[in-house]
């Protein structure tokens, strides 16, 4: 009997049970979520994305991905930071994104502060978000259940974000931060993923 935190796809591999069967879901969920992400750029990427993300599914987002890698300029960093009002105006009539003022306006007043973070030290953004990863756990979430919403570090993370001036870094934004980007595996017992990294 399979488990109900897991689900299996159509090639009988067992996933995370909220992957569901949406193919571009799995392929994420197997090559992405819970993977070491580094990288100003990734990162920043990640950040903003999750921000979006923000009272929404992931899925929204993910399908979204393309559209908002080509308007946010492959969230390059600097690029990002020049953009002005008339770029959120252009934006907020794109429909192939997110089209939230709120959310378009921290973007871009989220690059303008990592670009002072890594303007003159490359990495600094990286860095900064992987000092807040916790350790390892000793055991991995038996059941979707068991995994956090929010934690002592991803609120820790979120604290540190705000006072430097990111918008859209709460906790529990930031815990799923941690969990795409890899700084956490929150792979389920039973799922495939799990029982590779555990025979890596």
């Amino acid at each position: 009997m399979i488990p109900r935190s897991v689900v299996e796809g159509d090639d009988g591999r067992l996933r995370c049970a909220w992957v569901g069967r949406d193919a571009e879901y799995q392929r994420y969920h197997d090559e992405e979520w819970g993977v070491p992400l580094h990288g100003d750029r990734a990162i920043f990427e990640k950040l903003s994305l999750e921000g979006f993300q923000a009272g929404l599914s992931w899925i929204s987002i993910l399908r979204r991905r393309p559209a908002f890698r080509e308007v946010f300029l492959g969230f390059d960093i600097p690029a990002v930071a020049n953009l002005e009002a008339t770029d959120v105006e252009r934006l907020l009539a794109d429909d192939r994104i997110i089209r939230n003022r709120a959310k378009v306006e921290a973007t871009i007043a989220n690059a303008r502060v990592a670009l002072e973070l890594v303007r003159d030290a490359a990495g600094a953004l990286d860095e900064l978000v992987w000092s807040f990863a916790p350790p390892p756990r000793s055991a991995r979430p038996a059941a979707l259940g068991d995994i956090p919403a929010v934690t002592p570090e991803s609120t820790a993370l979120s604290k540190e974000l705000r006072r430097r001036g990111f918008r859209f870094v709460g906790p529990t934004t930031m815990y799923a931060l941690m969990q795409s980007g890899g700084m956490v595996d929150d792979h389920v017992e039973g799922c495939w993923r799990a029982a590779a990294v555990a025979a890596a």
